[in-house]
């Protein structure tokens, strides 16, 4: 497979998009070139999605042009997009996972015989060129849901590549991915921008692999271009002032105060992790830190009664019924999961039933309070910072910050019993200012009397800047439990055992 290196260039012309009365794209102009990684960065709430949403046809927008090559479009379809050679790849995989390689590479677009019959022999073929191409090697006969996450990254991009596109979106496209999958990934973007001439439009809230892929960086800021610079006249204190003006990479810690034992974990097992002990204070927040499979995610499953446990898990000297999530929550441990699109945001429900969803059963004495439900989600919408307040729009609608913020937000809504709130990657996809935000949050949980805070995390960055201590991962065993003023080379060192 070639795709033509003479690839047209993408020009985006004064694009402006409004939802309701708020304006979130004022008037974009933008011009990518052929064989260029190009990251698009902002803070939350900047445009990004909704630009990003325009570009593949998800989002109409009220004016403006798109011009590809020499030809200029008002507005795509999904279809349309594809058509003039627009290609996305979102965060959450579009595979079906009992169908083959092959078949998800040309599915809609399967090669047919005279008589109408799938010409598998030919599209397998036309797979392995189009994979070799691309410098891997996959088994075109191989189910999807056999692939590691990378591999299956690396199907998603075959897809896209399948009607040989001028334009390829990532949207968070290392989130899932371990360190050598991020590593293979990058490799294998660079090479489609310069061997393939690809224009790629590269989006991510992780500032070193910026540093590390693009080419050129595009800062948006409250729906304008902030400034458009070569990477090589950037480093990551640039980045970081770009999208939140007032952070600092070394974060300000909060003065800790630091309470009684609350929560004590005895011989504890989940089905990967253990055997533990480990007490949690009141007021304290604990960073769950290790590689990809150390068993983070599994702790904090195994601790809400999503996944079986064994071992003592007690709550001030009581022992704890964690045989299903609902019990864990009645006795005061919830858990805001990693995947918020998949396990804790209803994208359908609006933004105040999304935040009321586990409190319905307080709030109705027989019947539901319109009222008092919309005072409630205002009174937190202020404090967690949420844009837009609005208790209508659809979860589906909230960009990732505000959507966790929605999250979090359950559980500081007062009306709740919870002592124990389990984080799993809090501020994945989420920006630095966003990030900021959140922490604050978290830490006003850990404050409250009779409460803690675990939460597990792939950034070493967010490990130092939010944790009081730091139990660190092996193989699902405790490696150690330090203070994070060790510092992040040191936490990484540890968590390769």
């Amino acid at each position: 497979m070639s795709i033509d290196l003479t690839a047209k260039g993408l020009s985006i012309r004064q694009l402006r998009k409004s939802f309701d009365a708020q304006e979130v794209l004022k008037g974009i102009d933008l011009d990518l070139k052929a064989g260029e990684v190009h990251a698009l960065l902002g803070p939350n709430g900047a445009g990004k999605s909704t630009l990003l949403g325009c570009l593949s046809g998800a989002v109409t927008p009220d004016s403006g042009d798109l011009i590809i090559g020499t030809t200029a479009y008002k507005h795509f379809t999904p279809t349309s997009a594809f058509e003039a050679g627009i290609a996305s790849i979102y965060q959450h995989f579009q595979l079906i996972g009992s169908l083959t390689v092959s078949d998800n590479i040309f599915l809609v677009n399967e090669i047919r015989s005279a008589f109408g019959t799938t010409r598998q022999r030919m599209q397998q073929a036309r797979t392995v060129d189009i994979l070799e191409s691309l410098g891997v090697e996959v088994n075109p006969r191989a189910l999807v849901e056999d692939l590691s996450v990378g591999e299956q990254q690396t199907v998603e991009i075959a897809r896209a590549l399948l009607k040989e596109p001028s334009v390829l979106i990532l949207d968070e496209p290392t989130a899932a991915l371990s360190e050598n999958e991020v590593t293979v990934l990058l490799d294998l973007v660079r090479r489609l921008a310069q061997e393939h001439g690809l224009i790629i439009i590269y989006v991510t809230h992780l500032l070193r692999e910026v540093l590390e892929v693009a080419d050129k960086v595009t800062v948006l800021r409250d729906g304008n271009i902030l400034w458009t610079r070569e990477i090589s006249e950037l480093n990551l204190s640039d980045l970081v002032h770009a999208i939140s003006p007032e952070s600092n990479v070394s974060h300000v810690k909060r003065q800790t105060a630091i309470g009684q034992p609350l929560i004590s974990l005895q011989n504890y097992c989940s089905s990967w992790t253990g055997p533990l002990d480990l007490t949690i204070n009141e007021g304290e927040i604990i960073g769950v830190y290790g590689l990809l499979g150390a068993g983070r995610t599994d702790l904090l499953e195994g601790l809400a009664g999503v996944t079986r446990s064994s071992g003592e898990l007690l709550m001030r000297g009581r022992d704890i019924r964690r045989d299903s999530p609902q019990k864990a929550r009645n006795q005061g441990i919830v858990l805001v999961a990693s995947d918020r699109k998949e396990q804790s945001l209803f994208g359908s429900m609006s933004a105040c039933e999304n935040l009321l969803l586990p409190h319905y059963n307080a709030l109705s004495h027989p019947w539901r309070p319109r009222k008092k439900e919309h005072a409630i989600f205002q009174r937190l919408a202020q404090r967690v910072g949420l844009l837009p307040a609005d208790p209508a729009r659809e979860g589906n609608n909230f960009s990732g910050g505000n959507a966790q913020k929605l999250m979090v937000g359950r559980w500081i809504t007062g009306i709740d019993n919870s002592h124990l709130l389990l984080l799993d990657e809090p501020t994945q996809g989420v920006d630095i200012g966003a990030r900021q935000e959140l922490y604050a949050l978290i830490r006003d949980y850990a404050a409250q009397p009779e409460h803690a805070v675990i939460f597990a995390s792939s950034d070493p960055e967010e490990i130092v800047a939010l944790a009081d201590r730091v139990v660190v991962l092996v193989d699902g065993k405790i490696a150690s439990i330090v203070d994070p003023t060790i510092g992040e080379e040191k936490l990484i060192t540890l968590a390769h055992g």
